[in-house]
């Protein structure tokens, strides 16, 4: 075949190729249909258009009906057949994410970030990514080219245009002119509800609300027009470096997934009409009529491809699976901070409060690292945080490098998973810990899984500070505390200082961490103005201070002799808690000793074993409500662990079991622990 390098041939190829792919997997669902996945049956024409355009130095994030676009960027149909049947030697996952899940870091092929099944939750990390790039680029970290500055695709169904992220990622993208591509594949069905049902328009007249965003409209089946647009789409994102959309109007051939089958659903006449459409006879009648290929040519090229399809099948039948060995690896990429480092508490140093103590921290970060930058709701300007937590900041870097963000936390944390993957070292905040829960979906499904559903290729290095905590009649929207919350994903480190000292420590650990931490910050400790947390204030250690995280410290030491003739106990806390503790415990010199937890996890169970076995008596003491919390879980572990050494069951103490903390200083001061219940509960303990 003469023409056998031309770009619409090898397109063809790989389209016969999925198609293929699809068949089989219909004919042999007795053994595909064992993991669910979705095919590009109807697709395939736009998704390898977009394909075409890629260079290695891209970023793409596509969905789970890609099959094409990957054939198309160079995956064999053995690479994804694979994942298909889970396999251990799965490139993308190693068989612990559905087929059409990838995870790249090929040199030589674009990269591919951890991508989740959530219906449109690759829009925030993608334009996170664009957003990575236009800030090496701005701060003259990479220099391209023009004609080959890296783009970013995100690839996404007209259906998840609904969801409020989605709209976040736009909202971004027009603001700050990132340079990224939306691929919008519109099959007008989301799963079994069609777009006349549940739309009030498509994803064009959508996106004209989002001004800086091109938008180009076209038949996805087309191949002329599909190859002109993304090329033309191409060109504009790496010349002029600024967002484009293509909205391509496409037929579902296939079934939404293997799962729910089409005919479930669909009424007959709709499938004859997307049958009508199918890309592949189009494709195949602009080949001969640009004299590209002859028919008989292409008869031959697709018997091929049914070949090489079916011999990579019965080829990837007979790859291994994976073993209960291999279901723990890659939750972390290894920690490089592994012992603490610097001088705490250097001659000639003065006191600072906790909040000084994280701004001079990431200031000495910023001003170390290019690579760093500082984002959040009112961090930026002259403000610098509400609570002055980046006071300065935005006037001393720049407001390309300290800069405030809409009112989206989703995005806030989501963006982080793109920033990483571009090399980036992101520091966010979420202004209280009350607003996190907008952001809870990018933290669960993008960043806590990222690592170990990539196969460890892509953990997402993020620093995400979170005020946290009651005091001051800060009421129910403005004081809860949500750390069991983030403890339940897992993948996510949690950090939670108590003094300075330890919060300019831990925060350089948190940023040189390879994988997400989230850092609580208790305002109430911010300034050492709450009565009984002057403690919270320290010398402050050196610029080259690391606390490693999951080692706790012991804040107080009990007396020996106490402890030898069973006159102690042992606080297991955190946060505000240690402050509590501190100030009870005055009541009983030489009888307590208090262990600071510092890192919720990874937990140091060696420090809290081995102290709750030398003392018999353990009181956990938190800030939350204890039903379901992570201090309940805690008291159960220790039990599990110190059962043969304790004298009496581990104490609980936490907050009130209310769903809010209540404005009135009264009602707030009845919810909490403080000082006097602390000690209440100790001599309680003592004498029983």
């Amino acid at each position: 075949m003469e023409n056998k390098n031309n770009p619409y041939l090898l397109a063809f190829e790989k389209l016969c190729t999925a198609k293929a792919m699809a068949e089989l997997f219909e004919a042999r669902k007795d053994i595909c249909a064992k993991y669910v996945h979705a095919t590009s049956r109807g697709h395939e024409t736009i998704q390898l258009a977009t394909a075409a355009q890629l260079k290695p130095q891209d970023l793409v994030f596509p969905y789970y009906r890609d099959d094409a676009m990957l054939l198309g960027m160079g995956f064999s149909p053995f690479d994804l057949m694979l994942q298909l049947l889970a396999k251990k030697t799965d490139y993308f996952s190693g068989g612990r994410t559905y087929y059409a899940h990838p995870s790249s870091n090929r040199e030589d092929m674009p990269k591919i970030p951890h991508q989740s099944s959530a219906t449109g939750m690759q829009a925030i990390p993608a334009t996170g990514a664009a957003q990575g790039i236009q800030y090496r680029e701005n701060q003259q970290l990479d220099a391209w080219e023009t004609s080959e500055a890296p783009l970013v695709v995100c690839s996404i169904g007209d259906a998840a245009i609904t969801e409020g992220e989605v709209s976040e990622a736009f909202q971004m993208a027009a603001l700050h002119q990132y340079p990224i591509l939306y691929l919008i594949q519109d099959n007008e069905w989301d799963i079994s509800a069609h777009s006349s049902e549940i739309r009030a328009m498509d994803a064009s007249a959508y996106l004209k609300g989002f001004v800086g965003i091109d938008v180009f409209s076209i038949d996805g089946t087309d191949p002329k027009s599909a190859f002109e647009t993304l090329e033309k789409a191409a060109h504009i994102i790496r010349s002029e470096r600024r967002p484009v959309a293509v909205h391509a109007k496409v037929p579902l051939l296939n079934h939404h997934t293997s799962g729910v089958r089409k005919e479930w659903y669909r009424p007959a006449d709709n499938l004859a009409c997307d049958a009508a459409r199918d890309p592949l006879p189009k494709f195949k009648h602009f080949l001969i009529e640009q004299k590209i290929a002859t028919e008989n040519d292409l008869v031959l090229l697709a018997a091929n491809t049914q070949n090489v399809v079916a011999e990579d099948f019965e080829r990837a039948l007979k790859e291994p699976d994976p073993t209960a060995e291999d279901l723990t690896t890659h939750i972390f990429a290894p920690a490089t901070i592994t012992e603490e480092q610097g001088e705490r508490c250097p001659a000639g140093a003065e006191p600072v409060v906790m909040v000084d103590a994280a701004l001079h921290a990431v200031d000495e970060i910023l001003r170390k690292h290019p690579e760093s930058l500082l984002y959040g709701q009112d961090v930026g300007g002259e403000l610098g945080g509400v609570f002055r937590e980046a006071a300065l900041l935005a006037k001393k870097y720049g407001d390309k490098r300290v800069f405030n963000t809409p009112i989206m936390e989703a995005y806030i944390i989501g963006s982080t998973v793109g920033m990483s993957a571009t090399r980036c070292k992101p520091i966010v905040e979420v202004q209280f810990a009350d607003y996190i829960f907008p952001g809870i979906n990018q933290l669960y499904t993008e960043l806590s899984r990222s690592c170990y559903l990539s196969n460890g290729k892509w953990p997402v290095q993020s620093l995400i500070r979170i005020p946290i905590g009651a005091y001051g009649s800060g009421g129910p929207y403005h004081s809860s505390s949500v750390e069991s919350v983030v403890l339940q994903l897992k993948g996510i480190k949690v950090v939670y200082p108590s003094n300075a000292a330890d919060m300019k420590g831990l925060m350089k650990a948190a940023f040189y961490d390879p994988n997400p931490v989230v850092m609580f910050e208790h305002k109430g400790l911010y300034w050492s103005k709450v009565k009984g947390t002057e403690q919270a204030k320290t010398i402050e250690p050196d610029e080259n201070y690391i606390v490693p995280l999951g080692k706790g410290r012991v804040a107080l030491s009990a007396d020996e002799t106490m402890v030898e003739n069973g006159e102690s106990l042992c606080v297991i806390t955190y946060g505000m808690g240690v402050h509590w503790a501190l100030n009870a415990a005055k009541l009983f010199v030489g009888q307590i000793e208090i262990i600071d937890l510092r890192t919720l996890n990874p937990l140091d169970e060696e420090l809290i074993f081995s102290t709750v076995k030398k003392h018999g008596k353990a009181l956990v003491l938190t800030e939350e409500t204890i039903t379901h919390s992570f201090a309940e879980s805690l008291a159960g572990r220790i039990s599990h662990a110190c059962f043969q050494q304790l004298d009496a069951p581990v104490e609980i103490l936490g907050a009130a079991n209310t769903p809010a903390i209540p404005l009135n200083e009264n009602l707030e001061k009845a919810i909490l622990p403080n000082a006097e219940k602390v000690a209440a509960c100790m001599e309680r303990m003592l004498r029983d």
